[in-house]
């Protein structure tokens, strides 16, 4: 597996696939060819599909400036190694000098096809959970002493600028007001939500409350383009902020244990990455919001000093219950139903630690078992439910044009 690192990542949403991904291409194609006349970047798949609703074609016009250049929506071509997969051109003199094909995987990472140089070196030597908490056994380690067994001590100065600004992007998510863009006139609901305090408050309502508040604020800075960190994606990134920024204020967590759940999760959301997949495009939301979802909820019991089978636990509930999960945004925008699903899945972290409670030891399925199911449910999914607004929310809602 490799390094926490390569997960969370830190970018301007709304898609780390569709924009993190394609920006960092483009920065890469135009740094080696900085001279040709004309640039051309031709999107396929997802990219083509929601692009314009993900602000794809923008973030690349931030990076060509003012060189001229031309962004190519290609809607026919089916024959592709990766739903999220684009073309660079630099023309020179009349002709193409160069060429080159990019995949955005998700999670802001991009590959060349057939390019394993290209991937990040594994500093982890086990790839599923079963091999990881066998050797945490045998170590009388936890999961974040494993993380920072291979990672270095240097994983806590990482983690620690993950967890700043993860609380960064809750607190500016809450201070915004308005209308998101995009054609749907959505407005930002995380200040209202959270200002909704009621005399003599149940703990329950406060509980929903301001963790739907906090999950609403990250997903709404993702929609509107803000700076974020990827858990595991942008359009899932709500949720592991908006159970931690709670639980912190709520039991008084150190910054120290806060991070521990950070590496806890990021372990869980390697194994997925590993195995699976946290591409909406590739294998639907369930691969998104599922995976943030489990991330937080072993994050959860990692906090609560829960043991590795609990923890292990808490992850395979969380995401076996997001099987099948659809990626159909409306208008190809990362708003409906993105930004309330990030609140539902953070209330469903929650959920979860009384699931590992109580149950833990009766349990049958493993989490890798749910992995490798999650992935095969994905690969079955039809192409409309993935990230390409052609099925489901995204063709039985038609938003009003005047």
């Amino acid at each position: 597996m490799e390094s926490l690192k390569e997960l969370y990542r830190f970018g301007k949403g709304p898609s780390s696939s569709h924009t993190m991904g394609p920006e960092k291409a483009a920065i890469g194609f135009l740094t080696d060819y900085p001279d040709a006349d004309f640039y051309r970047v031709t999107l396929y798949g997802s990219l083509a599909k929601t692009g314009k609703g993900h602000l794809t074609d923008e973030v690349l016009s931030r990076v060509f400036g003012d060189r001229p250049h031309e962004i190519v929506f290609d809607l026919t071509q089916t024959d592709l190694p990766h739903p999220n997969t684009m073309d660079l051109e630099a023309v020179k003199d009349g002709k193409t000098a160069e060429k080159r094909r990019v995949i955005s995987v998700g999670g802001g990472r991009i590959l060349l096809p057939d390019d394993e140089d290209k991937k990040a070196p594994d500093l982890y030597p086990h790839r599923d959970f079963a091999a990881i908490k066998q050797y945490c056994q045998a170590e009388g380690i936890e999961l974040w002493q494993y993380a920072e067994r291979y990672e270095g001590p240097e994983l806590w100065d990482f983690l620690r600028m993950v967890w700043k600004r993860m609380k960064d992007e809750v607190r500016r998510g809450l201070a915004a007001e308005g209308v998101l863009a995009g054609g749907l006139e959505v407005e930002r609901k995380a200040k209202y939500f959270y200002s909704q305090k009621k005399e003599n408050e149940r703990s329950i309502t406060k509980e929903t409350r301001l963790v739907c508040s906090y999950a609403y604020a990250a997903a709404e800075e993702n929609a509107a383009g803000g700076e974020i960190v990827t858990a595991p994606t942008c359009g899932s990134c709500g949720v592991v902020p908006a159970v931690l920024v709670y639980m912190q204020e709520k039991k008084g967590f150190f910054d120290e244990e806060m991070i521990h759940a950070l590496a806890t999760g990021g372990v869980i959301g390697n194994v997925i990455k590993t195995n699976a997949s946290i591409s909406g495009a590739e294998c639907g939301c369930q691969a998104e919001i599922g995976s943030a979802c489990s991330m937080a909820s072993a994050a959860l019991a990692q906090l609560f000093g829960m043991d590795l089978d609990q923890i292990e636990y808490a992850a395979e509930v969380a995401l076996e219950h997001h099987l099948g999960l659809t990626c159909d945004p409306i208008l190809g925008l990362v708003q409906i139903p993105c930004i309330e699903r990030n609140a539902v899945a953070a209330m469903r972290a929650l959920n979860t630690l009384q699931f590992a409670h109580f149950l833990t030891y009766k349990r049958k399925i493993s989490f890798d078992t749910v992995v490798k199911t999650m992935y095969q449910t994905g690969l079955d999914l039809f192409s409309q439910y993935k990230e390409t607004s052609e099925g489901g929310l995204a063709t039985m809602y038609c938003p009003r044009k005047d």
